[in-house]
């Protein structure tokens, strides 16, 4: 069974969630971060960088949330896709990782990066369900936690970006969110 290692409040639940929504079996191995179990040797054999999450998946071990989720996506997703399809997945995982995340989050590009990132956000919410259309994909799983831990983490204003905050709404009611992002399980 695939193991996926985490802390508390980590960005493993957002591995969690992607799991959840392929409905893979799992076996989360909570890491105690305040103890340090994530430096010990034994997980260092897993991830050398000390950091969660990570997964160990028969032979195979992955850490780096945004290859986690495309690994997922390659391997349990119910559909298989071109390498263009593949191409704009990853688009999405990396951009919400490095550069959603650093823009809202990292409080010294928040004032000039929000604006430039949630507007056209926005914009395609505004006219489609998800991401890429009508369809539900690990690209809405990377953008969404990270557009979803804005009200819960950082506490911003969202009303100018209506169409990001039904999205937010939208990604917040799904169950495999509820069990893993948003506190459940």
């Amino acid at each position: 069974m695939l193991k996926l290692y985490g802390g508390a409040r980590s960005r493993a639940s957002i591995i969690q969630w992607y799991l959840e929504e392929l409905a893979v079996p799992y076996e989360f191995v909570m890491l105690d971060m305040q103890a340090g179990e994530h430096k010990q040797p034994e997980y260092l054999k897993i991830n050398p960088m000390g950091k969660v999450p990570a997964i160990v998946d028969g032979n195979f071990q992955l850490w780096e949330s945004g290859a986690i989720l495309l690994y997922l996506a390659d391997k349990y997703s119910k559909t298989s896709v071109s390498p263009e399809e593949r191409g704009i997945f990853s688009q999405w995982v990396l951009f919400a990782n490095a550069t959603l995340g650093p823009g809202v989050f990292v409080e010294a590009n928040r004032e000039r990066e929000m604006p430039r990132l949630l507007t056209p956000l926005n914009e395609i919410f505004q006219q489609q369900s998800f991401l890429l259309g009508d369809e539900f994909t690990v690209a809405d799983v990377a953008v969404g936690s990270m557009l979803a831990y804005i009200p819960i983490m950082l506490k911003l204003d969202l009303s100018a970006y209506p169409g990001v905050l039904n999205y937010i709404k939208r990604m917040s009611e799904r169950p495999a969110f509820q069990k893993s992002v948003g506190g459940g399980s």
